[in-house]
């Protein structure tokens, strides 16, 4: 006759006494295993063939913009030709095209992103200088609309079908489908101008009124923050909660949800401590895709609101043409999305064990 230790060290104690251990056990393999280092050296040297493909194409691409920089450095006035050739000998452009191509990669290989034709600064400095204020907005945004999808995401997912999933669902397809620069004129015309005798309730642009300090400073931002990240919010929530419908949809029918019920689990209980977590994982690879890519995105929205950050910096340098500030803006937009998209995938294989074996 089996003894009760025998059964337990047979296939079914292994099964339930030793199961989280042998997730655990997995997951430590994934992450010391030979199979995740070469995994991870894969991802890298991807990431790093990417940027130079950037840091090529950055050079090359805003090129073909129409108009002279060297004139815009003259502030329309009338000058000679010699004065012409001093600013083009002054700023390399009187080079060959291949020659400005090789310093513009060495350079840059030193963190040296050349200096800005507009502002005569280096353009690390620009934008090292715009660089908090897109994060402080995209921050923001990017918070409060990934809370926004998983909360969403997850209510819609384990009510499939009823009408406030259906509601909720079109919603944010039509949001996300809705330019983010249409939005934002949209709301400056009904929340900042007002309509009819309704007042405006926030400002149309800017970051600060600029005769406000300490906590009033504060305020101050915030206030001039309301919109554009109620613009970002609007538009970017509906692909989390979307992503996070889906997969939660695909884990309702697992067999483990049934035995969590059939414990006598309320299904409350079972939708937080069973099913969300196991469905959250595309979502996580998500979120870090969204950070860099609304870090990249936010071009059109600190345009329309007059935000002082990286997106405005781009489109004043774009009217110029400032080509290092294009440049250096173009690349950091850029290495924010390779980077992102990287840790995605580095810390994916440490959630579900079966990627990068």
């Amino acid at each position: 006759m089996p003894t009760s230790a025998d059964t337990e060290s047979g296939p079914a104690g292994k099964a339930g006494a030793g199961g989280k251990a042998g997730t655990a056990g997995r997951r430590a393999r994934a992450r010391t295993g030979s199979g995740y280092p070469r995994y991870v050296a894969g991802k890298l040297a991807g990431a790093a063939v990417s940027l130079l493909a950037v840091l090529v194409t950055s050079f090359f691409l805003f090129r073909l913009i129409p108009g002279d920089p060297v004139k815009f450095m003259t502030g329309g006035r009338q000058v000679s030709a010699e004065q012409l050739a001093a600013y083009r000998e002054q700023f390399g452009l009187d080079l060959p095209l291949w020659q400005q191509f090789t310093d513009y990669c060495g350079k840059a290989l030193t963190g040296d992103l050349g200096t800005s034709y507009q502002f005569n600064a280096p353009v690390v400095d620009k934008i090292t200088e715009a660089l908090p204020n897109t994060l402080l907005l995209t921050g923001t945004a990017f918070v409060l609309y990934t809370a926004l999808g998983v909360f969403l995401g997850t209510r819609a997912a384990w009510r499939h079908g009823r009408l406030g999933d259906r509601l909720g669902t079109g919603l944010a397809l039509t949001l996300y489908s809705v330019p983010s620069f249409w939005l934002g004129l949209l709301l400056i015309v009904t929340l900042s101008v007002g309509i009819g005798p309704l007042p405006g309730l926030f400002p149309t642009g800017g970051m600060e009124s600029g005769d406000t300090e300490g906590f009033g400073y504060v305020l101050d931002v915030a206030h001039h923050l309301v919109l554009p990240v109620l613009t970002l919010v609007a538009v970017e929530y509906g692909q989390t909660l979307l992503v996070t419908r889906s997969a939660l949809l695909d884990e309702m029918g697992g067999d483990y949800l049934t035995t969590a019920r059939a414990k006598g689990l309320r299904d409350d209980l079972v939708r937080r401590r069973h099913a969300v977590p196991n469905a959250l994982l595309p979502t996580v690879t998500l979120v870090f895709i969204n950070l860099g890519r609304t870090v990249a995105g936010v071009i059109l929205v600190e345009t329309v609101f007059s935000w002082p950050g990286l997106g405005g910096l781009f489109y004043q340098a774009l009217s110029v043409p400032d080509l290092p500030l294009v440049q250096g803006l173009f690349f950091v937009f850029a290495a924010a999305v390779i980077l992102m998209n990287t840790l995605a995938d580095l810390i994916y294989p440490l959630l579900d064990p079966r990627v990068g074996r």
